[in-house]
Parts: C-alpha cells; sequence; structure tokens
C-alpha cells in the first residue's frame, strides 16, 4: 500500500497552539498505522478547543499506547509547562489502574497544580474504541485571572474594608475537591523522571519510610502500592524504582510476579 501525503492538521501560526507539536510525526502515523482515526480526531479536536476557549484553558490529549510519553498535542501549554512527549500524571495512571474508565466516560472538577503553583479545575474524558480506553483529553482550567478581577469589583463597593467572610471564592480551593478521587492534588510533570520522584516520594510519605532506610517487606509493600497506582504501565518504570530504591530490577520483577501470583490465587477462591 502506498502512503500518500497528507496536509498538515495544523494552522501555520495559531497562538493557543503549543510549538511543540511534531507535525511530520502525526502525519507519518496516519500513514504507516491502522486504527488512529481517533489521533487525527482528537488531535484537530484539541486545537480548536485551545484556540475556542483561550489562553486560561490547557487542552492536552494523551495516547496511552505510550504511557511513558503519551502528551501527543497540547493546546496552552504555558499553563503547566508542558510539552509533547511529556508522559501521564499520577492521578491518570491511578484512573487506568483503578479501571475507573468502566463505569465513567468522564472525570471533572478536581484540583490540578500548575506552574507556580497556581490551583487549577481539571477534567478528564476518557477517549474509548471498543469499550477499550485508548486515549485521554484533559482540561485544565486556570481561573486566577477571574478570581482576581472579582476580588477587585468586590472591593469597589466597599473601597475601605472587605470582610474575609463576605468573599467565599477568595481561595480556589473553596470552590474544587481538596483532592482527587485516589487521595491526590494533581501534578504535571515533565518527564518521566519527575513522575518517578512525584509518585515515589508521595508513596514513601504515606507509608512513613524513607528509601535508604527500608526492609524487604517494606519494598514489597512499596512496590505492591506502586503497581495499585499504576505506575508500572509506564515503561522503564522497573528500572527508575530498582535506582531509586537502591536494589536490583531482578528483585522489582520478583515483587511483580509474587502480586500476580497472589492476585489469581485469590481470583481463585472466590
Amino acid at each position: 500500500m502506498v502512503c500518500r501525503k497528507l496536509p498538515s492538521p495544523f494552522p501555520a501560526s495559531p497562538k493557543a497552539w503549543s510549538q511543540d507539536v511534531a507535525r511530520p510525526v502525526v502525519a507519518k502515523k496516519r500513514c504507516r498505522m491502522r486504527g488512529t482515526s481517533w489521533r487525527q480526531h482528537y488531535i484537530k479536536l484539541t486545537e480548536f478547543l485551545g484556540l475556542l476557549l483561550g489562553p486560561d484553558y490547557e487542552i492536552v490529549l494523551h495516547d496511552l499506547s505510550q504511557a511513558d510519553r503519551s502528551t501527543i498535542a497540547i493546546a496552552n501549554s504555558h499553563i503547566s509547562g508542558r510539552t509533547v512527549g511529556a508522559p501521564l500524571t499520577s492521578v491518570a495512571l491511578q484512573a487506568i489502574a483503578s479501571h475507573s474508565y468502566d463505569t465513567n466516560d468522564y472525570q471533572m472538577n478536581y484540583a490540578g497544580l500548575g506552574l507556580g503553583n497556581k490551583l487549577l479545575r481539571s477534567s478528564t474524558f476518557f477517549i474509548k474504541e471498543n469499550d477499550h480506553l485508548v486515549g485521554l483529553l484533559c482540561i485544565n482550567f486556570d481561573d486566577s485571572r477571574y478570581r482576581a478581577v472579582s476580588e477587585l469589583v468586590l472591593k469597589l463597593g466597599n473601597p475601605d474594608m472587605v470582610p474575609e467572610n463576605t468573599f467565599v471564592s477568595s481561595d480556589l480551593s473553596a470552590s474544587l475537591p481538596e483532592r482527587t478521587p485516589g487521595g491526590e492534588m494533581e501534578r504535571f510533570p515533565q518527564n518521566l523522571t519527575e513522575l518517578t520522584d512525584e509518585v515515589l516520594d508521595e508513596t514513601l510519605e504515606k507509608m512513613n519510610l524513607k528509601s535508604g532506610k527500608i526492609s524487604h517487606r517494606q519494598r514489597f509493600r512499596l512496590v505492591e502500592q506502586l503497581n495499585d497506582q499504576g505506575f508500572f504501565l509506564l515503561k522503564g518504570g522497573v528500572k527508575l524504582v530498582a535506582d531509586r530504591l537502591n536494589c536490583s530490577q531482578t528483585t522489582i520483577y520478583r515483587y511483580l510476579q509474587r502480586l500476580t501470583e497472589g492476585a489469581e490465587a485469590e481470583g481463585a477462591d472466590v
């Protein structure tokens, strides 16, 4: 089969569209791979939403076939600072591992943390093909400008003093869940190393452990926690964890095998 040259789905220089998108790569994949029509559709939708909603909305498209570099298109990337090739977030990994997409088509209105520690209002749409999860379309809204305007308008009514309890939206957390359903505040790592450090640090903190001083049993429980969070869906995840815990990759694979065998045994007993 001969692949014909396809026109780029991107305009020459849209202001809201991230310049980090590799246009030729997208076009070539469309020729080479079957079943990628959803990618082209959602790449165009990502661009459209970024232009339509404006610079306060970051639109991110993830391809789950490559979780360690899942970001294939992004608009208004200044909100999180990510580029094409950035990995999934720990919250996204948790959603995949827990199969929350089996009963929900989307997850809305949870808190994220962007550049400059700005609180964001985040939502995710699960992209499915034949009930199989293939991608994520995420929208992160930075409403700090709107809240600043609201505060200024409120002060106009009482220029001398504004009682603190009259402005219930002065803090974004007042109108957002403190954490996601998985218990985390979503952060947006630039690369796999940042994601690994974030997930490991949070897990170690929850378990009251320090990476340099843990027993074999504690290390096994740590791997179990990371597995439940979907961390090992990432290519290279085993090596990264082994390096951080100062043990061999064989040890991590042995723990994962024990977890798999334990799950199979529990299933057989049901």
